[in-house]
């Protein structure tokens, strides 16, 4: 006897025009005016199509994201061979979309979704990988000598990531040195 899905079965053109969809609207409205009535109407579905696939607005922004549909140009940190510039650019980066109209909110709505979905939450974590590029560069900042093998590197990475949540979570603004003195207290330069 052969097991076969109850419910609709899911639509793989509607799942892209649904991505490609919120993608759109996101870039041209922002994350705080993204609607689920919006997508449905840009992607020519029912609303209770989303819904079915995904639980919330942060969810679907969510895939977007690990499908490589917004942010195109990534979150990795270079490799230029100075480690401490490195990580200065990259998270000068990271916080100035954060500061930037409707980042804090669309990471408040990540936060919750993963929140409300552990399923969510591993998907991010796994697929936008911030630890994973993080623990890369800071592999090629052992082997060239510019850190300690013995530094947790696991740690530092969620260091980082911890503080631009904890950022986003109480909105406080990054100034032009913000970036500099997070590294350097990570670091302990």
């Amino acid at each position: 006897m052969s097991e076969h899905r109850r419910g609709p079965v899911r639509s793989e053109a509607a799942r892209v025009a649904i991505l490609d969809a919120t993608a759109r609207l996101f870039e041209s409205r922002g994350y705080d005016n993204l609607t689920m009535e919006g997508i449905a109407a840009e992607a020519h579905v029912g609303k209770q199509t989303i819904y079915r696939w995904w639980p919330s607005k942060g969810a679907l922004v969510a895939d977007c994201l690990l499908e490589g549909l917004l942010f195109r140009e990534g979150f990795n940190p270079a490799d230029t061979g100075d480690l401490r510039a490195d990580l200065v650019a990259w998270l000068r980066g990271i916080l100035s979309f954060v500061d930037r109209e409707g980042g804090d909110t669309m990471v408040h709505s990540l936060i919750a979704a993963a929140g409300d979905h552990p399923s969510v939450g591993l998907r991010l974590s796994e697929g936008l990988g911030a630890n994973q590029l993080l623990r890369a560069r800071f592999e090629s900042a052992v082997a060239a000598g510019q850190l300690s093998p013995d530094r947790p590197l696991d740690e530092l990475g969620d260091a980082f990531v911890g503080a631009v949540v904890l950022r986003a979570l109480s909105r406080t603004p990054a100034d032009a040195a913000t970036a500099a003195r997070l590294v350097d207290a990570v670091l302990g330069v």
